[in-house]
């Protein structure tokens, strides 16, 4: 498993435990330190030109983090510093104690050094380049001033006003001995260390190089990115490309080109007063003056996490530096903190039908970045699957029958993985044909539901879920045959050829109620309905196809009141007719019958001569008929 998939689930454990800090957590990955060795910013070279940041407060941080009063207390109502958190299994969450209000502190991480100013201590290996791409760490005995004996680090993201997306990093260093004019670095990997390289550099990481000034009241903060290519003026090269710092390196190495951070991107001071330990919300300790140094940057205004963009550093390098050294010199005491920083979240977007696994495409409008790996299917046949470069995707359960609401495909999914922190939003087009938009429901993160449309605001390490919901329109035909008399007597055995949209046939036979009922019809559209059999002793009143256009109301044949389409045949009763002489006398009279209707047409069998003469006629329709009997004498 990814070391960064790992965090993210734990940042998301961690969300949820905020309300309850006993609340039972798994053990996740703590902070280690590893051995290697670590290039490291102190000063810059001689003639670069860096920016002082003066304390100014806090920097807009969700939390309102106070990084620029060198202590661990609240200065102000509604902040929080260091003395607002409280540890679980190592990893500090927020507390709802009297000192601080509640809120949500993700991925606060302590590291304490139990080797501290011994030669154990894990430091830089000596005799090695600043631009090294897997530096080796040795152990060894710093200067007190130089050595960390705690480490504290805090990130978060905003997802309200200003600040949408802006990712915050804030650190607290303590050392073993007081150091005003105190100098280190914060280096950021995109790898996590492995025990083969601890600090594994690639191109685009980033060194914080920090420096506190006139006893620690002022602070200048420098920014370097490690590149892998050697090209042209440093006015017109990329991120990864450019020349060395150093002048007589080549790439890979810490680039030329140097940010300076102002003082409302970053901000920090060294604790100028006595620290007492009830204070001390990181070691518990009393700490003179001078032994505790604290941070904070806005990372996206400083380019380090660029607005819009999801970017990851897995693991952060804590490297102090002696006062006043320059680039070249070796940094000391090292801490290797694997804590994932990050602005990603991951947003998921679900198409269910009721019933499930209905074979429909559905189409989608959203603000989500271009993803063609996300799933989901092809919206036009030739298409492709995924997020396309306007946000544009499409969704289908086919297959999905009979699943779950938690049970869902790579077909009826799309899932946004690296998606920077930020507000988002996904809406459901115009409802396909045959279905009817039900309801949307997300978990995770903050969001809002408005019908069809979504609304995320994404923090850091969010996993959000939405699923939308459409019913199937399914379509019902009642069919009703009874007796063209008044009491319009229901008729069962009545024959009927019903045919589909497509042209699909098939014959249905009226029930004891007279009734032939189509419901759960999936195909709408205009149905033909013909009577092609009256029940026994009927005849059919109306021979012609009846045509009904049968809609999507999902009725039920079951319904008291039924809502779908219907249509009434109606046949009318036939009587058989029988007129019939017989001569008394053998060989005696002779009969003439003669039967019409009121048109004066002949009916049955008629006419009939003979000493035993019978008209028969049947199924005749009510009206009038005249039989006309003639005896010949």
């Amino acid at each position: 498993m990814r070391f960064s998939t790992y965090w993210r689930r734990v940042q998301a454990i961690l969300t949820r435990a905020v309300a309850d800090v006993g609340a039972l957590l798994g053990k996740p990955r703590t902070p280690t330190r590893r051995r290697g060795i670590v290039a490291a910013a102190a000063g810059i070279a001689a003639g670069m030109a860096v920016l002082v940041a003066t304390a100014v407060g806090v920097l807009g941080s969700p939390t309102k983090f106070e990084s620029d009063d060198g202590n661990m207390t609240l200065q102000a109502t509604g902040n929080i510093d260091w003395n607002c958190l409280s540890t679980i299994e190592g990893i500090k969450i927020s507390s709802n104690g009297s000192k601080c209000g509640s809120f949500d502190a993700k991925a606060y991480v302590s590291i304490a050094d139990p080797n501290a100013y011994t030669t154990k201590d894990i430091s830089w290996k000596p005799g090695q380049k600043q631009d090294t791409s897997c530096p080796v760490l040795t152990e060894g005995k710093s200067p007190g001033k130089d050595t960390f004996t705690n480490i504290a680090s805090y990130n978060e993201t905003a997802v309200v006003e200003s600040k949408l997306g802006h990712t915050f990093l804030f650190g607290g260093t303590i050392r073993f001995t007081a150091n005003g004019n105190a100098s280190e670095n914060v280096e950021l990997n995109q790898e996590a260390g492995t025990s083969t390289c601890s600090i594994p550099r690639t191109a685009g990481d980033k060194l914080i190089a920090i420096n506190y000034l006139n006893g620690g009241t002022k602070v200048e903060f420098s920014v370097l990115t490690w590149i892998t290519k050697v090209t042209g003026p440093e006015s017109t090269v990329g991120e990864n490309e450019g020349k060395c710092l150093v002048g007589n390196d080549t790439p890979p190495c810490w680039g030329a080109k140097v940010k300076t951070l102002s003082e409302s991107t970053a901000e920090g001071k060294t604790n100028q007063a006595e620290i007492v330990a009830e204070d001390n919300g990181i070691n518990n300790k009393a700490l003179v003056a001078g032994k505790f140094a604290e941070f904070g940057i806005d990372l996206t205004a400083a380019g380090i996490i660029p607005e819009g963009s999801c970017k990851s550093f897995p693991q952060t390098v804590w490297e102090s530096r002696s006062s006043g050294s320059s680039f070249v010199s070796n940094p000391e005491d090292i801490e290797v903190e694997q804590h994932e920083i990050s602005n990603c979240g991951t947003i998921k977007v679900v198409k269910q039908t009721s019933p499930r696994g209905v074979d429909k495409v559905f189409g989608f409008e959203s603000s989500l970045p271009s993803d063609s790996e996300a799933g989901g299917v092809a919206c036009t046949e030739g298409g492709s699957a995924g997020i396309d470069e306007n946000g544009h995707f499409c969704l289908n359960d086919a297959g999905n029958a009979g699943k779950g609401a938690t049970e869902n495909s790579k077909g009826n999914t799309v899932t946004s993985s690296e998606v920077a922190a930020g507000e988002y939003t996904v809406t459901e087009e115009a409802v396909a044909s045959g279905f009817e938009f039900d309801h949307a429901t997300c978990k995770g993160g903050t969001t809002t539901v408005d019908k069809n449309k979504v609304t995320v605001k994404l923090s850091a390490g969010d996993e959000v879920t939405c699923v939308f919901v459409n019913n199937e329109l399914l379509g019902a035909l009642k069919i009703t045959k009874v007796s063209s008399k008044a009491a319009a007597t229901p008729l069962e055995g009545a024959k009927f050829l019903v045919k589909d949209p497509k042209g699909g046939k098939k014959t249905y036979t009226t029930n004891k109620e007279g009734v032939v009922c189509l419901d759960k019809l999936s195909l709408l559209g205009k149905y033909t309905v013909t009577e092609t059999e009256a029940p026994s002793g009927y005849s059919i009143d109306n021979k012609e196809a009846q045509a009904v256009e049968v809609t999507g109301t999902n009725a039920k044949c079951t319904d008291e009141e039924f809502g779908g389409q219907s249509l009434e045949f109606k046949d009318t009763p036939l009587t058989e007719l029988s007129v019939n002489v017989k001569s008394e006398a053998i060989g005696g009279t002779k009969s003439t019958i003669t039967c019409t209707d009121s048109g004066s047409k002949a009916i049955g069998n008629s006419p009939q001569k003979g000493e035993s003469a019978k008209v028969s006629a049947k199924e005749l329709a009510p009206g009038t008929y005249t039989c006309e009997v003639v005896v010949d004498p």
